[in-house]
């Protein structure tokens, strides 16, 4: 059975939206796109070509699955470690717009995502990965289908823009199973869920 996880880009106020460009996302009047760029590094790059290596098909929300699909198709260099899975590998996007998703080996889920994502993590054995696509990961973590985060954390605050952990999330304790920092300032922390949070207290004994 697959294990679904989800590679996220945040900003240290958990913003999460437009990460690698000014024109990736600019709903809701964001202005900021492109704030990961400045720390782009060799570390960073490193880390995620292992993600991709680790993947054995990836899902996606429409704005992200068309932001790729855009980019990635034009990357033809067989060695490219991110490149060679994406075009290459299965790709759900979730969508109830679209009739159809023209990249190779695409394939679009309507209807109850969930049940469907749930169902796919059967067919696999290695690793179905959602990069961004923060409404379809909200979604699946309502439903607690998401078995690893990995965060990357950017030394920025932004102030405004989607944020992955929106009010109303289902709360959930985490595991912290890995942690490094990227020559650049980039913490990466990688969390499994260990199911709902317990609580207590400070105050002193009557």
């Amino acid at each position: 059975m697959a294990t679904i996880t989800l590679t996220t880009f945040l900003s240290l106020d958990g913003v999460m939206q437009a990460p690698g460009g000014p024109d990736e996302d600019r709903s809701n009047g964001f202005e900021q796109g492109g704030w990961l760029v400045p720390y782009a590094d060799d570390d960073m790059e490193s880390f995620m070509a292992g993600v991709f290596d680790a993947a054995d098909g990836f899902l996606l929300g429409r704005r992200t699955y068309e932001i790729f699909a855009a980019f990635w198709p034009k990357v033809t260099d067989e060695n490219d470690p991110i490149a060679s899975r994406l075009n290459t590998l299965p790709k759900y996007v979730a969508s109830t717009t679209l009739d159809k998703a023209e990249w190779h080996n695409s394939t679009v889920l309507s209807g109850n995502v969930p049940e469907q994502v749930a169902a796919l993590k059967k067919e696999f054995g290695r690793e179905l990965q959602i990069h961004g696509s923060g409404t379809l990961a909200q979604s699946l973590m309502a439903h607690d289908l998401i078995d690893e985060y990995r965060l990357l954390v950017y030394p920025v605050v932004l102030g405004d823009g989607k944020r992955l952990f929106a009010d109303g999330a289902l709360p959930t304790a985490l595991e912290l199973v890995d942690s490094r920092t990227t020559g650049s300032g980039v913490a990466i922390h990688t969390y499994r869920p260990k199911g709902r949070p317990t609580y207590g207290t400070f105050e002193l004994p009557e």
